[in-house]
């Protein structure tokens, strides 16, 4: 069976689904049954295409096809004219698309294949939860969403529990949520201790993430040490002395170094998936404290793993709580555990695995 993947946004955690996802399917046994190509696009300043070639898996083929973000409809005829050439000289029984661009480019270079292909889609968060566009964009995004499985087929995929209520309203769906290599992320893990209380995130400084919110919690609560491990286009908006800026790492080594070093994972998003580095935090054992948006709640067990807030006065009371370094112990644990349950990339990617056999074996009846 050949599985192609196309994606468009190939930078932040879904740099890291992707390296997982070729370390699994990359495996000799698993490539006797199913061969996979990844067609992904260069275009993020995140991405080191040579690195990509070093750390994902040599079990897995790798394709390079520019695409845009953004709505760009000469760059994107362009893109769906090089997908079509390379689905076509693929031949793939699946094909699935992952994050929203790559949906819609995906499908209309199926269409023009003019050949009946089993097609899947995992949005990755929707687009039409940005908050960072117009109403009318958002009206269009959710229009396309809609309807372009009517028009061009596919099942969703969703990488989480809140997406796949959402995506159950819209046409045929299985949940197979996002995943992690805890093994991997477990050796990055040693015992530190910080003088003073060091809360941090991992993540691109873009409107998604809130940065603003960010320096306001920072600038609420002055005692505590606040590290953004990342860097972006909004960094001018961490102004509160108690910020560290990482800035950009290509090693993943640096990141998840920093990460270990912090006391408290928090994530400020407007919007999500499943993000991934809220997964490493947990595989850490960092209690989380989120915002209470789609993602964010399909991960964190409010008084368990951390807490979900709405407003930055409930942070008072969290992070009264979770500065005592039993709770933190307990709630890191916690987290540890149910990654463990749900988040396993080996329990995920094999889940992912048996629905291609079945379809596969589906349309070949």
């Amino acid at each position: 069976m050949k599985v192609v993947h196309i994606i468009e946004a190939l930078g932040g955690g879904v740099y890291t689904y992707f390296k997982d996802l070729s370390d699994y399917f990359g495996e000799d046994q698993i490539r006797k049954e199913i061969s996979t190509t990844i067609i992904y696009s260069g275009n993020r300043k995140e991405i080191d295409p040579e690195k990509i070639g070093s750390e994902f898996s040599k079990g897995v083929s790798l394709i390079r096809v520019d695409m845009f973000r953004e709505i760009a409809p000469f760059q994107d005829f362009k893109a769906v004219l090089q997908l079509r050439k390379e689905l076509k000289k693929l031949n793939p029984d699946i094909i699935h698309l992952h994050s929203s661009k790559a949906g819609v480019l995906g499908r209309i270079a199926c269409f023009l294949l003019f050949k009946r292909k089993k097609i899947f889609y995992t949005p990755h968060g929707y687009s039409f939860l940005r908050t960072d566009i117009s109403s009318l964009s958002k009206s269009l995004f959710r229009s396309i969403e809609k309807n372009f499985p009517k028009l061009f087929g596919g099942v969703t995929i969703a990488c989480g529990d809140t997406e796949y209520e959402i995506a159950q309203k819209i046409g045929k769906s299985h949940l197979i949520r996002n995943s992690i290599n805890i093994e991997e992320i477990q050796h990055q893990s040693i015992e530190h201790h910080n003088q003073v209380l060091t809360i941090g995130i991992v993540a691109r400084i873009t409107p998604a993430r809130n940065p603003e919110l960010f320096n306001n919690i920072a600038l609420r609560f002055p005692d505590f040490n606040f590290v953004w491990i990342g860097d972006g286009e909004l960094n001018a908006a961490l102004t509160a002395p108690n910020i560290r800026i990482t800035g950009w790492s290509l090693d993943r080594k640096v990141a998840l170094k920093e990460l270990n070093a912090i006391d408290i994972y928090i994530q400020t998003s407007v919007w999500e998936g499943l993000p991934i580095a809220v997964l490493e935090a947990m595989a850490m054992k960092k209690p989380v404290l989120a915002t209470n948006v789609i993602g964010n709640k399909d991960i964190v067990v409010p008084n368990e793993t951390g807490f979900l807030f709405d407003s930055i006065e409930e942070l008072d009371n969290y992070f009264e709580l979770l500065t005592n370094e039993k709770t933190r112990i307990e709630f890191g644990n916690n987290a540890l555990k149910r990654c463990y349950a749900l988040f396993d990339k080996n329990k995920n990617f094999k889940a992912l695995s048996a629905l291609y056999q079945q379809y596969f074996s589906a349309s070949n009846n």
